[in-house]
């Protein structure tokens, strides 16, 4: 099934103007699709996997293969990470060849990408692929389908007996084999565990102190092991909010997993009705709500607020003068408690929301606005 990504239009405009385009995200989100469908867009291309040893081995002489391309529309690398001394060779020959067109696609962040954003300066732009939004799937599975399943393609655009099949051994496959693509070498039964730890600590304060005791292991070991899981979009850590005011203001992260459906599956939970019925749910709808909501609106920067006394705000968006509070409650009738009314002052927001999983967008009070996930995001916050 052909899905459309939100991101489509802003590729194609940084291939016209930038040498270098590059798609990151996490294996399995759609990278190689996306950019298959581009490539048809244009007249002559080149494509290597770099999962192939035969495709990799065609990078061996860099300069070769440039020259050899030079005349290439489009030239796309695939698990560009694979081949990290590729970068080095491509700043000269693009600056040597100034029309000439890459689209390179990793599964990691550039910080992992061993310093590509360095040697490429101003001549690379990134574009990050999430799995999918709520936006790009709504209109062939449901919002409940859709939390219970997660955004990976191969998971949501399947019925949940399969999804849950293949996400599980997503987690083997990348545990086992992917983690090498990274020169990760760390016991993935460890790792595995700790990911189910993080599970179960989805939304919550990220306490590394805890977690090394629990595990018996050193906290910078800990630290390291969810860098990694960071780096490689599984989870996402979002830091607090601080102002300068005279309270004390918690100062730890939050964690998230990233994929609902990833959480789903750490958790054991494999139906809505379980879903539902689970301590985990408020949690789970937090995760679904921050990944849409910041993913959507990328321009602005993303925090959350918490107070030593209470005040809170599950997510701050902040962008100039704009400061954005955002509630997420996982209740039909949802209600607001004093912290937050606390909070939005603390931080003099510009504009306050719920989400919740209601059917219509209606006013709470002092001009509060309840929203449901889908308009939420086609609000055009700028």
């Amino acid at each position: 099934m052909n899905i459309k990504r939100k991101l489509t239009k802003d590729i194609k405009y940084s291939i016209k103007k930038i040498p270098v385009t590059a798609i990151i995200g996490a294996r399995q989100v759609g990278k190689t699709t996306l950019a298959r469908s581009i490539l048809k867009k244009h007249t002559s291309t080149t494509y290597l996997d770099l999962e192939k040893q035969s495709d990799l081995k065609k990078l061996d002489e860099i300069e070769v293969f440039l020259e050899m391309n030079k005349n290439t529309d489009l030239i796309c690398i695939d698990e560009i990470q694979l081949k990290p001394n590729f970068f080095s060779a491509l700043r000269s020959f693009v600056d040597e060849n100034q029309k000439a067109r890459f689209l390179i696609l990793g599964s990691s962040t550039p910080k992992l990408l061993q310093q590509s954003s360095q040697t490429l300066a101003g001549r690379i732009f990134y574009h990050k692929l999430s799995p999918f939004n709520y936006l790009e799937i709504n209109k062939i599975k449901t919002l409940n389908e859709y939390h219970l399943q997660g955004g990976f393609p191969k998971s949501i655009l399947h019925k949940e007996k399969f999804a849950f099949n293949w996400l599980e051994n997503f987690i083997t496959t990348f545990l086992e084999n992917d983690m090498l693509m990274f020169n990760v070498n760390f016991p993935s039964k460890t790792i595995h565990r700790l990911w189910i730890m993080l599970a179960h600590l989805n939304a919550q304060i990220l306490k590394y102190a805890m977690l090394s005791n629990s595990m018996g292991i050193d906290a910078k070991t800990v630290k390291s092991y969810i860098a990694v899981l960071e780096h490689t979009f599984m989870i996402r850590i979002l830091q607090p909010y601080h102002i300068n005011i005279k309270k004390r203001l918690i100062k730890s992260p939050k964690i998230y997993i990233r994929d609902t459906g990833i959480l789903h599956t750490l958790l054991n939970i494999k139906s809505y009705v379980n879903l539902y019925n689970n301590p985990y749910f408020a949690a789970s709808w937090e995760s679904l709500i921050i990944e849409n909501v910041i993913e959507r609106f990328n321009k602005f920067d993303a925090y959350f607020y918490r107070t030593a006394d209470g005040a809170e705000i599950d997510l701050v968006l902040i962008k100039g003068l704009q400061v954005i509070a955002v509630e997420i409650k996982s209740s039909l009738v949802p209600k607001l408690k004093k912290g937050f009314w606390t909070a939005i002052k603390d931080i003099k927001a510009t504009k306050s929301y719920i989400i919740a999983p209601v059917r219509e967008i209606y006013p709470y009070k002092n001009n509060v606005m309840v929203y449901p996930l889908k308009e939420f995001l086609k609000l055009n916050l700028k």
